[in-house]
């Protein structure tokens, strides 16, 4: 019987196993499946989580006290709070994988606009810095993470090590996409 007949009992009935038709893998563009359907999958994984990692950074900034900031700007932010070390826009870069240097250089401004971060000229260079109120912000935003974010995240059954192989994959598949794109770029 199909999907739209209906039975004795006059409700529709569903098809078989065997007659339900295969979709295939959930992808954006799936005339980029080539022979490696799977790596689609893996692109439309990481396009969705991405959206939705930056969606959840600026909610979570704003709930911290800091509306208005772009997900660039959170990381900026938080990068320059790591060790509470001052530290150079290229290093900033280079940690994030930006290559658009003078993205971070805007978001540097804005943060140093906002009272969150410091800028010092040493030298040739300019240092960025935490402020006491950009700690305070930071400290917010790790709260709030905690309580939101961290227990419906062992819901899904994933331990800290899982989590660590995970972030060691996705790492690792950068890597090759930056090479990749270095070939695509001598094309």
């Amino acid at each position: 019987m199909k999907n739209n007949e209906q039975g004795d009992s006059g409700q529709q009935q569903a098809a078989p196993p065997s007659e339900a038709k295969h979709i295939g893998p959930i992808v954006s563009s799936a005339h980029l499946s080539g022979r490696a359907a799977e790596l689609s999958e893996l692109e439309f994984g990481l396009i969705v989580a991405g959206n939705a990692f930056n969606r959840w950074m600026m909610r979570c900034m704003n709930a911290a006290g800091l509306p208005d900031l772009s997900p660039l700007d959170i990381l900026v932010l938080h990068s320059v709070n790591h060790r509470g070390r001052a530290k150079k826009s290229a290093d900033i870069c280079l940690v994030l994988n930006v290559e658009d240097t003078h993205t971070v250089t805007y978001a540097l401004k804005k943060l140093v606009k906002h009272g969150v971060v410091a800028s010092e000229r040493r030298g040739k260079e300019t240092l960025y810095s935490i402020t006491d109120k950009g700690e305070s912000v930071c400290k917010s935003y790790a709260e709030i993470r905690e309580s939101c974010l961290v227990d419906s995240l062992r819901t899904l059954g994933f331990s800290n090590t899982d989590l660590g192989s995970i972030a060691s994959f996705l790492r690792g598949v950068s890597g090759l996409y930056d090479q990749a794109a270095r070939s695509a770029a001598s094309l």
